[in-house]
């Protein structure tokens, strides 16, 4: 069996042409045996939009000698022309043996300049898997390494006798391959794939804001159970944008403050967002009763004022969207349904695995229920990595499959001496008794940093809630100045930031975010109960591409890891066959 790389490219859940390129990757893989590699542009081709590295080739094929052989791929229809064979692509049409010189010309010029002349082989082939070229003669390219649809079957044993697996080896054989990594850039820069990986895993979590939209029943009260990352909060947008569309009032309501701040930028700005909290301030605002924010118990005394107001038709909807509603209280439920109008739609989006406050479920009888558990935001090795050291105080993390295709990210653990800490005397600031888990802290950004990640890329969250993080006071961690919630809100309950340019929080206040590189911080525990576990799965799954974790060395213990070798990739190999389990 030939080796692929990138070797993941069995997670993508490609559409349309990257789709018949893991067609044909899966023919190469099985058709060619081992000694021979292909490389594809298939993985970093879809981040890019389509661009494949190589020019027009979409494969470079090695065989055991270190001779090359290009490919150039065309699905779908070709035109015959005088000239040669033709693909159109919108509003133009570009010539295939053209394409294909110039791709070959390319390449020869990088392995004359890397090998030297005379020193390596490269040879080309065209395969066009849905196109019969009936007139070889005028296509181009020699007759001889054409596959089209008439030979597809035989593709690999035409790569095979292009590339004999017995002849001598090349003087490039030594080098090539590292040459055709560097270029492929298996290294990618973290920056560069922030955006793209987004928009990635926006498409692949789409699915769930598809599918259950085109549900019908009534009266409308849907239950979605999804875990973190699935894409509920891309079908809370969808239905919010379906119900504006049709001229329905929609209202949007959450736990967090934080993301309801986040769901306001994104959401359509005729809907009404809010957290509960929130909701209740303007429903007591409307009613005459303005709230002292700095007073005792204001968020009780809100609750209860909502519960008690009279609604009219001012806030009355026609849509109304929960989430985050494992967080949510009993008595919240009656109070939310005064706001529906007759025949409105309740949607209602939890995750039991983020109820950090341990919590009952809400009692919702007679709803419709729909589960989903794949993750399709986070990296397949973080979610490993939880299974392992979560999965026995939270059996649930075994029924939860990762969907996102990026694998690899090297979970860290970086570990401190809490004794350390205890000497500091709780004296922060004090650089000379600065706590150890601040130290390890600035160091998990200076990691960050070097491995490509801006600093609005970063986000530093306390495993610990606001009143006992280490964190809390701190404006700055060494150059880095730190963005934080103050514990204030003005006259209007709006929470008041710090300026800064990386953002620190608690996990309690992200769930439902996410960022590129999470830094897990003040994770101390000695023994990984059930909430514990929960804990470590919300501030993991906020990742979406790198995860750091600061951890105590006790908590290290706990998770089974040795503290002493803290500081390293803490993928073990339970971890990782695990993650060969789910490739295969």
């Amino acid at each position: 069996m030939a080796r692929i790389v990138p070797d993941d490219w069995q997670h993508l859940e490609a559409t349309g042409a990257a789709a018949r390129e893991r067609e044909t990757l899966a023919l190469l893989e099985r058709g060619l045996p081992a000694g021979y590699t292909v490389y594809h542009g298939v993985h970093w081709t879809r981040l890019t939009e389509g661009f494949s590295v190589f020019g027009e080739a979409d494969y470079v094929i090695v065989s055991p000698s270190g001779r090359a052989l290009i490919v150039e791929q065309k699905t779908g229809f070709l035109r015959e022309t005088k000239n040669g064979l033709v693909k159109a692509y919108l509003q133009t049409e570009r010539n295939v043996a053209v394409g294909l010189a110039r791709t070959v010309e390319a390449l020869h010029l990088r392995f004359t300049a890397a090998f030297g002349v005379g020193n390596y082989g490269l040879e080309a082939l065209f395969y066009c898997p849905d196109h019969a070229v009936r007139e070889p003669a005028i296509a181009g390219v020699q007759a001889s390494r054409i596959v089209d649809a008439t030979r597809k079957a035989q593709l690999a044993a035409i790569v095979r006798e292009a590339l004999p697996a017995d002849e001598p080896r090349l003087p490039c054989a030594a080098k090539i391959h590292h040459f055709l990594a560097d270029e492929l850039s298996l290294t990618p820069d973290a920056s560069a794939l922030v955006g793209a990986a987004g928009t990635l895993v926006t498409r692949l979590a789409g699915g769930l804001a598809t599918w259950a939209r085109r549900l019908e029943f009534e009266p409308f009260r849907l239950r979605v159970i999804g875990t973190a990352g699935s894409g509920k909060t891309q079908l809370a947008l969808q239905v919010m944008s379906d119900a504006l569309a049709r001229g329905a009032r929609t209202l949007y309501v959450c736990f967090n403050r934080p993301l309801a701040d986040h769901i306001a930028k994104v959401a359509p700005p005729e809907a009404r967002v809010a957290n509960y909290h929130q909701l209740c301030d303007w429903v007591s605002r409307d009613g005459g009763h303005v709230p002292d924010f700095e007073g005792t118990n204001v968020f009780d005394d809100l609750e209860r004022r909502f519960a008690q107001a009279p609604i009219d038709a001012r806030w009355q909807f026609d849509v109304v969207i929960v989430d985050e509603g494992q967080d949510f209280q009993p008595a919240w439920v009656d109070a939310l349904a005064r706001l529906l109008r007759p025949g409105a739609a309740w949607w209602w989006l939890e995750d039991p695995l983020q109820n950090l406050y341990m919590r009952e479920p809400v009692a919702l009888p007679g709803w419709t229920v729909l589960r989903e558990t794949t993750n399709y935001r986070s990296p397949r090795d973080i979610l490993a990595f939880l299974r392992e050291v979560a999965g026995e105080a939270v059996p649930a993390l075994a029924q939860h499959a990762a969907g996102s295709p990026f694998d690899g990210s090297e979970v860290t653990l970086a570990a401190w001496d809490e004794r350390a800490e205890t000497s500091a005397g709780g004296r922060l600031g004090d650089s000379a008794q600065e706590p150890a888990v601040v130290a390890a802290t600035k160091r998990a950004i200076t990691q960050a940093l070097s491995l490509g990640f801006r600093k609005q890329d970063i986000v530093v969250l306390s495993f610990r809630g606001r009143e006992h993080s280490h964190f809390t006071a701190l404006d700055h961690l060494g150059p880095h100045r730190l963005r934080s919630f103050t514990g204030q809100f003005d006259l209007f309950g709006n929470p008041q930031y710090r300026d800064g340019d990386v953002l620190l929080d608690s996990i309690y206040r992200f769930k439902g975010q996410s960022a590129p590189c999470v830094i897990l911080t003040d994770v101390d525990f000695g023994t990984l109960d059930e909430r514990t576990a929960r804990k470590l799965f919300v501030g993991a799954t906020r990742a979406t591409m790198k995860l750091i974790v600061v951890a105590s060395a006790r908590a290290a213990r706990a998770m089974g890891r040795d503290p002493a070798a803290a500081g390293e990739h803490v993928v073990s190999a339970a971890v990782a066959s695990i993650a060969a389990r789910e490739k295969r």
